[in-house]
């Protein structure tokens, strides 16, 4: 092999590496969603959207959409419902709270609004399944990123579209999120305080363990107490 040849070859190796990032997957757009054909589903239109619809506090997000028809709509030169899917991305600035309130929105989609919301595995990928009003779509979260496939007028979500997108955002839901507690959010874990930064209550007094002196008598108890 020529040295010229042996340049080429690295330059592509060097490509190929640069576009699955790490762990062997494509990194995430630049723009969100996959403005290019996959498989059988032919790129339409992006879209940037200006609601955001998982809404986290102090957490900054935007959000992307893509549309997609199939070959055959493309052939015959008419688009049904059956033909269209639709991806939303939103992307947020850290992933503090996008989980937990991921879940908190499809909980309200089932108990609130009707919808038929199911936990599974779509392609070994655990997926949010969210069907009903003439409306089918899978959702997940994936650290700082909530992914939503599926479109109107449809009974399913195709599963090849969902693992395209599941390549580059691998999901960050865990089992049992819909029957089980909330995950926790960026202010539920306890902070831990000194005992002098306790407010006194004078019902319940804190003992002061570290100059506890076993040998000192306890103070006399009230007349009321006697």
């Amino acid at each position: 092999m020529t040295m010229r040849r042996m340049l080429v070859a690295a330059v592509l190796v060097a490509t190929s590496a640069a576009e699955l990032g790490c762990g062997g997957h494509p990194p995430p757009p630049p723009r969100g969603v996959v403005e290019a054909d996959l498989g059988g589903w032919h790129f339409r239109r992006f879209q940037p959207v200006l609601d955001v619809e998982v809404w986290v506090a102090d957490n900054k997000a935007e959000a992307f959409t893509a549309s997609y028809v199939t070959d055959e709509a493309e052939k015959r030169g008419r688009i049904d419902d059956k033909d269209l899917v639709n991806v939303f991305v939103t992307r947020y600035e850290k992933p503090d709270g996008v989980l937990r309130e991921t879940v908190k929105l499809v909980r309200r989609l089932a108990q609130e609004q009707g919808y038929q919301v199911d936990e599974g595995k779509i392609g070994g990928i655990r997926t949010l399944s969210i069907t009903g009003h003439g409306e089918a779509w899978v959702m997940w979260p994936s650290q700082r990123y909530v992914v939503k496939v599926g479109g109107r007028g449809r009974d399913d979500v195709p599963a090849a579209m969902v693992a395209s997108y599941a390549d580059r955002y691998p999901s960050a839901l865990p089992g049992g999120v819909l029957e089980g507690p909330l995950p926790p959010g960026p202010g539920d874990a306890p902070t831990k305080t000194d005992d002098k930064e306790q407010p006194y209550d004078p019902n319940a007094p804190t003992p002061d363990l570290k100059h506890y002196d076993p040998k000192k008598p306890l103070p006399p108890k009230p007349d009321d107490e006697k």
